[in-house]
């Protein structure tokens, strides 16, 4: 049962709760808006409740209750000004009732108008994308970087995931996904820690409610378990710092549980494998009239903390001199306690703190403005291109909350997803640098381009004019730049039907010139085999029905893995003719190669990159010309 259907049963009737709701509103608001102001704001509510008067929640409470905490979301926990707690109370009468953008721009002016109408939905006879992400759309597109249109219509979405309950199941998962998708990274770019914190949280409570239960009893059993070594570990540190004329604010929290379960699912581990269930914040004072910069603070309680816990190797974070894509600051850490466990640590000064809550956002946009246009720039992509196939889950990866800084070498900083490739920052540069990447030196050492980065690396790429992207480019590649980038060079080629409609059989690998066969499977992927294949001759005595010709064109610039085992006799540079031959002489690039030598046979096998199976063929007619060979066989299980 949630908050308002509480109120409700204590009050015992709709209006009684409603009356209690505004007088609440209205004695917070009272505090935080002039008298005229206030007089607006009293106008607001009127107009509203008089157009919502014979409108209900699916909980059975008068809807006017919806404007009312909406409002005070943006009043009271967001802290903005009267026009946009006006806009909050008027959010919906647009769209559920006569009242037009006219008639609130009549009696509220220009600013609370432009407002309304950015969170209000725009009804179409059809939609260019899906009518969620055009609605998305039409909301960026209209911000015009005002952030106060975001943060009323993150507020009506945090009041709805308050009570979600009320809703049946599909309309759960429904609005769940939505805030998943769009407005839980948005508070995040936002700097609105506490709400994206609140907004996962709901989210997970109402897809999966059985999971995310069961994990909140599992923390709160932890939390009251360690209770007393949390307490001690505190007392420790904030006797340190106040023995040194530092008097902090400390407490220590758990993570969120939405937070512990991405964890768990991303790295695979049980509850009980999960490190650091709980944080300690320790929050500083700072007088600016001190001459000491906030830097300066933190770090002298970084080094007395230290002084008498020993700090995890590699793990401080220094956020303070690169701060987050939102302006997040602090310094994070890791140290043992004196139980044997390592505890993390926030310190923060007293602004860097409020700015992590509340995130400053009207002053402080510059980072969630570069979030707003990059995400504004997708969608329009997504309309212009009428595609939406695999959308969201490119965009979740782009932009949600977990971001490294990696530098190039001229000291540059380029913003990535965690988990992001050599590739994905070559294509964030330039096109051109990612479609001609070959190799790169991360802080000195050569690695692939398909390597995972780190934050803090230092990247240098080098380029091959005759590099061009494959479709194996699309498993190491995370944003939707990189993939948008290597699908268009794919399509270049005229592989695009290739990459889409045919899914190469894993037991018999069939290469374009094979002898093959294809099946039709439901979703419209032709699955091919070679016509020798063990799992072809079963398939097409069981469905001989979805049995499809199927003639994949060679092209030159689509290569396919193939292996070939080689038997010879031992001699010396046996390996390098090998490799001399399939390299230099019929330039096939060489993925792997295995030698194991017993009693003067070597066996060989190759893995190589080939466009057809006449390649294959001929590449197996030379090596067996070579001094020492005596076999060469095709390898078809990979």
């Amino acid at each position: 049962m949630n908050t308002e259907e509480l109120m409700l049963l204590e009050c015992g009737d709709g209006q009684t709760l409603i009356a209690r709701m505004k007088k609440s509103l209205f004695d917070n608001v009272a505090n935080l808006v002039s008298p005229e102001d206030m007089h607006r704001i009293e106008a607001a509510f009127d107009l509203a409740n008089e157009a919502h008067s014979r409108q209900m929640r699916k909980s059975g409470i008068p809807y006017i209750s919806h404007p009312i905490s909406v409002a005070r979301i943006v009043g009271e926990e967001i802290g903005l000004g009267a026009n946009p707690i006006i806009a909050a109370l008027l959010h919906d009468v647009v769209e559920d009732t006569s009242l037009t953008i006219d008639d609130i721009k009549y009696q509220f002016g220009d600013d609370v108008a432009f407002l309304v109408d950015v969170v209000t939905k725009k009804k179409k006879d059809e939609y260019k994308m899906s009518k969620q992400l055009d609605n998305f759309k039409q909301m960026l597109d209209s911000i015009q970087y005002d952030i106060r249109a975001l943060l009323v219509k993150l507020s009506d979405r945090l009041h709805n995931m308050r009570t979600l309950d009320s809703m049946c199941t599909d309309k759960q998962m429904k609005i769940a996904s939505e805030t998943d998708y769009f407005y839980a990274p948005l508070a995040n770019r936002l700097g609105l820690y506490d709400v994206k914190s609140e907004l996962e949280n709901l989210s997970l409570k109402f897809r999966s409610p059985q999971e995310y239960n069961n994990l909140e009893r599992k923390i709160n059993k932890y939390m009251i378990l360690h209770d007393n070594y949390i307490t001690e570990f505190m007392e420790s540190v904030r006797s340190r710092l106040k023995n040194n004329n530092i008097n902090p604010y400390i407490f220590s929290k758990p993570r969120s549980v939405y937070a512990i379960w991405r964890k768990m699912q991303n790295k695979g581990l049980s509850f009980k494998e999960v490190e650091h269930v709980h944080i300690i914040n320790v929050i500083l004072p700072h007088d600016p009239e001190s001459g000491r910069s906030e830097k300066n603070i933190c770090l002298e309680a970084y080094s007395l903390i230290t002084d008498v816990f020993k700090e995890r190797p590699s793990s401080l974070v220094n956020y303070i001199d690169t701060p987050k894509e939102n302006g997040y600051q602090s310094l994070h850490l890791q140290v043992m306690s004196h139980q044997g466990s390592w505890v993390e640590v926030h310190i923060f000064t007293e602004n860097m703190y409020r700015n992590a809550r509340l995130g400053c956002v009207v002053e402080r946009a510059v980072g969630a403005d570069k979030w707003i246009s990059k995400f504004r720039e997708l969608l329009r992509e997504l309309a212009a291109t009428s595609k939406d196939s695999g959308f969201i889950e490119d965009v979740v990866s782009t932009f949600y909350n977990d971001d490294i800084l990696v530098f190039t070498p001229k000291g540059n900083s380029v913003l990535l997803p965690k988990n992001a490739s050599v590739l994905d920052m070559a294509y964030e540069i330039h096109t051109d640098l990612g479609d001609k990447a070959k190799f790169a030196r991360i802080n000195g050492r050569l690695s692939s381009v398909f390597t995972i980065l780190k934050r803090g690396d230092r990247v240098e790429i080098g380029t091959d004019d005759d590099i061009k992207p494959n479709k194996e480019w699309l498993n190491h590649i995370s944003t939707y730049k990189a993939r948008k980038c290597v699908n268009a060079a794919l399509r270049k080629t005229g592989i695009e039907k290739e990459l889409t409609n045919y899914i190469m059989c894993s037991n018999c690998n069939p290469l374009p010139g094979d002898e093959i066969i294809g099946f039709k499977r439901h979703n419209s992927k032709i699955i091919v085999h070679k016509r020798s294949c063990k799992k072809a001759i079963t398939l097409s005595a069981r469905e001989g029905d979805h049995i499809v010709n199927v003639n994949i064109p060679i092209n030159k610039e689509i290569v396919y893995p193939s292996c070939i085992s080689i038997l010879s006799v031992d001699r010396d540079g046996l390996l390098c003719d090998l490799v001399e031959v399939i390299s230099r002489t019929l330039y096939l690039s060489i993925e792997s190669l295995d030698t194991i030598t017993i009693d003067n046979i070597v066996n060989t096998t190759v893995r190589m990159l080939v466009p057809s199976a006449k390649e294959l063929f001929a590449a197996m007619e030379k090596i067996e010309k070579v001094r020492g060979v005596e076999e060469v066989r095709r390898i078809e299980k990979l």
